[in-house]
Formats: structure tokens, sequence, C-alpha cells
């Protein structure tokens, strides 16, 4: 099972790299999200290749996709779909909307309307959708891939906390260096060969990836150390808002997936550290003092981290559960 976690990582890099330069770290990161069954927000500038990136996984993953541009003109119908009355028959009829599917690509999601982003909330917590009190499951898996630009404001709606609490990872890609960005215009400075990425799994094969991870051992003194780094953002004098019971969860089921790409069978420190900042900055607030002061959400984060002891990378209980 590892194994096969590790080598579709790899396959998927592979594919994805075919268009998008230099993205490595943030493909393997968005893959161990998928396997563990969460939500991806790549927040970043204009023009960084968020769009493009998003495509290329759709269609390297091998499941269905369907792509909503959010705009304030939305309307939550537009998203989970509707009841409409079909005058041949004389009964009401289901439409289902875009959300019926494995890999909702919500681009630009910050630009819709707050009940329109709130349409996702019942969708990405309990993959379901109710219509006119009639609830339907999504297909499985079901991965909601956002992309929004925290620089505009303009026409823009301001994610709720209730939401960003639901993505499991919020990342960036950043600017390329020089290497990589004439390397982009090689591959696609005249044009993006997206049917030159070709679909390496499958529904059924992720869903069963994700119910396998569950099998990566977490020690004691890593479990411990997770819930003590969450507890501690909830009675730092610099947050106003820490991080939830549904953070310390996300990050556990990170770590395990994250380990899982990685090609082991447990989770180390290493793991929960490297994913401290994508599971759990956008989900935190700072005070106003620490805002005033110039700090920020990583820096609060980056204190909090180094105030902790680390534990053993595997310690005597996953050694005597291996035997």
């Amino acid at each position: 099972m590892l194994q096969n976690a590790f080598e579709l990582e790899q396959k998927i890099d592979n594919e994805v790299s075919k268009v998008v330069v230099g993205k490595s770290a943030q493909i393997r990161l968005i893959t161990a999200a998928i396997l563990a069954g969460g939500h991806i927000l790549l927040e970043d500038l204009p023009g960084v290749g968020k769009t493009t990136l998003v495509k290329c996984l759709s269609t390297a993953l091998g499941c269905e996709s369907q792509r909503i541009q959010f705009t304030p003109a939305l309307l939550p119908s537009d998203v989970t779909g509707m009841n409409i009355f079909d005058r041949q028959t004389g009964a009401f009829k289901r439409m289902e909307g875009p959300v019926m599917t494995n890999l909702l690509l919500a681009d630009e999601l910050n630009r819709a309307i707050p009940r329109t982003q709130s349409a996702l909330l019942e969708a990405m917590e309990e993959r379901q959708v109710t219509l006119d009190g009639v609830t339907e499951k999504l297909p499985a898996p079901f991965v909601v891939l956002a992309t929004q630009n925290p620089v505009e404001t303009e026409s823009t709606f301001r994610l709720p906390a209730a939401q960003m609490d639901r993505f499991l990872l919020c990342l960036s890609l950043g600017y390329p260096t020089v290497e990589e960005e004439t390397q982009m215009l090689r591959l696609v400075g005249d044009d993006m060969p997206y049917d030159q990425v070709q679909a390496v799994t499958s529904p059924e094969e992720i869903c069963a990836l994700q119910d396998e991870i569950a099998a990566v051992k977490v020690s004691d003194a890593v479990m411990d150390y997770i819930v003590a780094l969450t507890a501690k953002t909830r009675n730092n004098p610099d947050l106003r808002l820490g991080a939830s019971p549904r953070a310390t969860r996300a990050l556990y089921r990170a770590a395990k997936a994250l380990a899982s790409v990685s090609g082991r069978d447990y989770v180390t420190p290493d793991d929960v550290k490297e994913l401290a900042g994508p599971a759990l900055n956008h989900r935190m607030v700072l005070s106003a003092d620490a805002a005033m002061a110039g700090k920020t959400v990583p820096d609060v984060l980056s204190g909090i981290l180094s105030s902790l002891p680390v534990p053993p990378e595997k310690d005597e209980l996953l050694d005597r559960t291996d035997a």
C-alpha cells in the first residue's frame, strides 16, 4: 500500500510537470491532502499557475471533474443544482449541479457572494447535498480544489472562518526561479499542452488508498505533539482565533498521508512540522495588537513550534508494534 502511494505521487508529479514547472513540493502536499480525504485552497497572486495546476491535477487523477468560475452573480443553485417542475410529467425533476463530481475546481472562490460560498459547506464537510429536504450523497472521492487571489478586494468576499476551516491545506505557488521560468517558456511558451497530461489513477484506487492510510502508525508521543501544537494556538495572546479540533484532526490525517506518499508506515515529527503551516495558518486569526505590531500568523506559529519539545522520530511503541 505505502509503495503504491509513493509511486502514485511520483506519477502525478511527472504528469503535471509536463505543463507546470518547479512545483513538485506543492504537488506532493496536494497528493497527500487528497489521499487524506481533504480539500485544498490555492491562495496566491494572479498569473502564477493556480488554475493551470488544478486542471492538470484533475486530468492526472483520472477522476470526473467540473469547473466553476465563481462570480458575484453566481447563485447557490448554480453550485448544488435545483428541483424544477416538469410540465410533461407533472412532477419536480432534480437537476444536478456541478458539485456532483469527484473533483470540483472552484476558481476564484472568494468572488462569489457569501450565500453562494456557503452552498459548499455541506458538500465539503458531509460529502452530500440537500435539496428541498432530500439528501443525496456525492461521488467518492469528492475533493474541492479551490483558488483565490488574496490581493484584489474589489468584487470579492472574504471566505468566513467556518469555510476556511474546511480546507485541509492552504498552499501558495509563489514566483518561479529564473531557471524555472526559462523552462516554462520552452514547455508552454506558445501553447498549453494539456493533451499531454495522462490519467495515472482512478477514483477506485484513490478511495482504496484513502482507506489504507488509516493503517499508518502514529505514536503516542507524536500524537501528543500534534495536540500540544494546536492547543498552544488557542491561548496565545497574539491570536484572536486559534486552531479548532477539526484542525487537530486535519493535521493528524494529513501527517499520515504525507508519511504514506513518503514511503513510510509511521508519522515522524518532521511530517507534522512540514504540514503545520499549510494545515493551520489559514485557520488562525491575529489579535488586533499583534496585527498592529506587524506580526503575521506564520511568525506566531513558528514561535509556537520552536517552543515545543520535539518527540523522537520513532518511539518504542512503534517498534513493538512493528515486531
